[in-house]
């Protein structure tokens, strides 16, 4: 194993890369270089359902991060909620670390459904030219922070000039933070990330060290990275929940390949029973949830959680069945103010037949595709 000088080194001269070179390394993470997928380990995903049937497909590959905004992906694997609904058809879980990356895979044919970002959806989705994908449920608001050194800054004005690093170019936390700086009035080259505000594309992995380190002076991130931030001495300056009508946006939302999804209805019904009975179990039994979903990332990541990460991080997330449409209209907007995105046009990138069908079944209300449903 590198010894811990080593390990620095090399943390110092990726960042400095990061810094120096950030349109190469944001082009390369948007083909999906530098998050490669694994496969997921751990809980009951990889067991089929005792003596059920196999549906029309003999296994569907599911892809998901291991973040705490993929909430409803991480207990329903660990538990095996999802794979009852499935029977004899086993699931192939895959971890990614960031939404473009599991686009990719999607678009290449190596994934069939997926719990991923607004703005990576979006960008799959106008890429394709409306070809490769459907979002057919939603999974879960909130979660995300701007986190920063309390030394070096203490106001939101205080930003200006400083280094604040994001998961990756373009995903919905790089989008969000983008759009935060244009409505000041700043300016920031959304390739680079030079400009009034240093934007430094990190993994999510990485962003804790540098933040000790103070290579960065905060970051914008999902959870429970920000948590991990605030352990680190860090201060929660602005929830992303603040900045939207009713608190609510969506941060995460299930994902299919077309495909997929013609030739296997039966699958992708059967998934999303699972993903409703998750988030019904999840609000039923928030302490269980919240120890499943460390389970799975200690399964991930080779150790669970502390109680000072995890507490506040799952508190600060909602699951939910409701894709929340309006608000990813409204995040494809801010890629396009951010100079990231043409105009999209996204007329059919909701499908929620399905899932309202389930709903229905279930007794639930039904959800809305704001119009942007396909025909």
């Amino acid at each position: 194993m590198p010894d811990t000088r080593t390990l620095r080194t090399s943390l110092r001269r990726g960042l400095a890369a990061a810094a120096a070179l950030p349109l190469l390394i944001g082009a390369l993470a948007s083909c999906g270089y530098g998050s490669q997928a694994q496969e997921g380990t751990g809980g009951r995903a990889n067991v089929t359902a005792a003596g059920g049937k196999r549906l029309s497909a003999s296994e569907v590959r599911i892809g998901y991060f291991p973040n705490l905004t993929h909430a409803t992906a991480l207990v329903g694997l660990q538990e095996g909620l999802i794979q009852r609904e499935l029977g004899g058809t086993k699931i192939r879980p895959q971890s990614f670390n960031a939404g473009p990356s599991a686009i990719e895979a999607l678009n290449g044919g190596s994934l069939d459904i997926g719990f991923i970002g607004a703005s990576p959806t979006v960008n799959g989705y106008v890429k394709s030219k409306g070809s490769n994908l459907r979002i057919i449920s939603g999974s879960a608001s909130g979660g995300v922070k701007l986190v920063v050194n309390p030394d070096r800054i203490k106001t939101l004005d205080d930003l200006r000039g400083k280094k604040i690093a994001t998961p990756q170019k373009g995903n919905t936390q790089d989008v969000a933070f983008l759009n935060w700086i244009s409505e000041k009035g700043w300016r920031v080259d959304p390739e680079s990330g030079k400009g009034d505000v240093l934007v430094v594309r990190t993994d999510n992995k990485v962003i804790p060290d540098a933040f000790r380190q103070g290579s960065v002076d905060g970051a914008w991130v999902p959870e429970p990275t920000a948590s991990k931030l605030v352990t680190d001495g860090g201060s929660v300056l602005l929830d992303e929940t603040t900045l939207w009508p009713g608190k609510k946006f969506v941060i995460t939302n299930v994902i299919v390949s077309q495909k997929f999804l013609k030739a296997h209805p039966d699958v992708v019904e059967a998934v999303l029973r699972g993903t409703v009975k998750t988030n019904e179990w999840i609000h039923a039994n928030p302490d269980e949830a919240k120890a499943s979903a460390n389970a799975r990332l200690a399964a991930e990541g080779g150790k669970p959680l502390d109680a000072k990460v995890i507490d506040p991080a799952w508190q600060s997330i909602l699951v939910t069945d409701d894709p929340l449409a309006p608000t990813l209209e409204a995040q494809a907007g801010h890629a396009v103010k951010a100079g990231l995105i043409e105009q999209p046009d996204l007329a059919g990138i909701y499908d929620l037949t399905l899932l309202n069908k389930v709903l229905k079944a279930a007794g639930k209300p039904e959800v809305s595709d704001a119009g942007l449903g396909a025909k």
